[in-house]
């Protein structure tokens, strides 16, 4: 299996994250290391450089980087990245920003991006967290998107649900006026889990009501997660949050 950050003439980001980082507070995710692929590698060498972030810990120039002025949407955890590609194509007119720690996941979106030949996407290879903290400004975001987070479902491992009231007041932050939140879940404790967050976050409102939801929206993608969780019978989930005053 090829290393992807470690083979000859690698050019994936050059601080890409690592096992002993989740060392330093209780992360929403764990570091899998699934088959890496030599297209993936190549996606990594030939696109990082086009498409990709390199984590700095300092704020980012979004306009320098896009060579543009435009709304943008943020989509945390992409995963195999076909809701953020859909959603490029669907909506040029804005600019997209993609976050994910999983690096098989982060290099076939590299492939698809350079096929469609898009322009106005670019990701992190990074902890989400970490890039909201420090490298994109308040009030800075038309949109964050967050779909089928690990709802890490066992009592014990509850902690570790990436939605919670922190995360949630920093979502807020970086909303723009009018700005709004989509997640979904195809786990119904979890949905309950999110309503009790952010319902109760002052300067979300939920679009639907408390405790409500919406159907699956055009600019969300059935995906392969969700397909998966339809087949064992799990009702989704998509909730929408404005910024509210």
């Amino acid at each position: 299996m090829t290393d992807p950050f470690n083979s000859p003439g690698a050019k994936a980001p050059p601080r890409p994250y690592t096992r002993d980082d989740s060392k330093r507070r209780i992360r929403s995710f764990v570091l899998r290391q699934g088959r890496f692929t030599d297209a993936q590698q190549r996606a990594f060498d030939a696109q990082w450089p086009r498409y990709g972030i390199d984590f700095s810990g300092t704020p980012q120039d979004f306009d320098a980087l896009f060579g543009r002025q435009a709304p943008r949407i943020l989509e945390i955890g992409f995963g195999n990245g076909e809701a953020l590609r859909f959603s490029a194509n669907l909506d040029p007119a804005r600019d997209h920003i993609g976050i994910e720690v999983h690096a098989p996941g982060v290099g076939r979106l590299l492939n698809a991006l350079a096929a469609d030949n898009l322009s106005n996407v670019r990701v992190y290879h990074h902890d989400a967290v970490e890039v909201l903290e420090q490298e994109i400004a308040d009030g800075s975001l038309d949109e964050i998107r967050i779909y089928f987070p690990d709802p890490w479902h066992k009592k014990r491992h509850n902690k570790r649900r990436l939605v919670n009231p922190e995360f949630a007041r920093l979502l807020v932050r970086k909303l723009a006026p009018n700005g709004r939140v989509h997640l979904a879940t195809d786990w119904p404790a979890y949905a309950e889990h999110m309503w009790d967050v952010l319902d109760e976050t002052a300067g979300l409102v939920n679009t639907a009501g408390p405790r409500g939801h919406i159907p699956r929206p055009a600019w969300r993608p059935q995906t392969h997660f969700e397909t998966r969780g339809q087949r064992l019978g799990h009702p989704v989930f998509d909730m929408l949050y404005a910024r509210g005053p």
